[in-house]
């Protein structure tokens, strides 16, 4: 059986009503950024990446400058280079290509294989998908991924599975690890995959709403689904997989 454990690398503030439509604009929200630690045999994947140690410490100077993080105040006690032997990890999975998820690839060897869906690397190399979804090259423009489309069978042997969730950004994807579904950020809170109240930004909310509906369904049949964010939800540790 596979092993699951959750580590904070790095947290983010910003008024609520930008994390959630309709909460209080003036009120300040922060919330960690988690990457997930899966141990399947002698795969050991990381999925996601944190954020970069220079964007929490300077993410205009990270990010040429980054208007769109005028927002967002960051900071990180350790990175996930600080925290696990990147040596050890046989793959990367990138849920999303957002700085926050992507932004600590370039910590990652250059030859641990990175997974990506098709279509969420496309978006990453489009100028007008660039500047819609709020992404940064800078984190991930060097790498030559792997791509897969739609849902995927990681490892080929039904243990870690890739699932298709588009909307957030054209091809967020979230991770099946047995009974447990990490949705990342289809939604931010567990709320959300019932109520919808997603992020103001986004780059399809209808296409966002099916997915999160695609996920309510498995938690409704008995699967443990992790949102993104949710600071009541997101702690550090090992987290069952079922």
């Amino acid at each position: 059986m596979a092993r699951v454990e959750r580590l904070i690398a790095g947290r983010m503030t910003a008024p609520a009503g930008i994390w959630r439509a309709g909460d209080d604009l003036e009120r300040p929200l922060s919330f960690p950024v988690p990457v997930y630690v899966i141990e399947s045999g002698a795969d050991r994947i990381l999925i996601d990446t944190g954020l970069h140690p220079e964007a929490a410490a300077d993410p205009a100077g990270r990010y040429d400058g980054a208007e769109s993080l005028a927002f967002f105040a960051l900071e990180q006690e350790a990175s996930v280079a600080e925290q696990i032997e990147l040596e050890a990890v046989t793959m990367v999975v990138l849920t999303h290509l957002h700085f926050d998820h992507a932004g600590g690839l370039g910590l990652i060897p250059e030859s641990v294989p990175v997974v990506v869906q098709r279509a969420e690397w496309e978006a990453g190399r489009d100028n007008e998908a660039i500047a819609r979804n709020f992404y940064f090259p800078r984190d991930f423009a060097d790498r030559e991924p792997v791509l897969v489309d739609g849902d995927h069978d990681l490892l080929g042997d039904g243990s870690v599975i890739l699932l298709s969730t588009p909307g957030h950004t054209p091809g967020h994807q979230s991770v099946r690890v047995g009974e447990l579904v990490i949705g990342a950020d289809v939604a931010y809170f567990a709320s959300g995959f019932d109520d919808h109240r997603f992020p103001p930004y986004g780059d399809d909310h209808a296409a966002q709403r099916r997915s999160a509906e695609r996920l309510r369904a498995l938690r409704d049949s008995g699967a443990t689904l992790i949102p993104g964010h949710d600071p009541e939800v997101i702690r550090p540790g090992p987290v069952a997989a079922g």
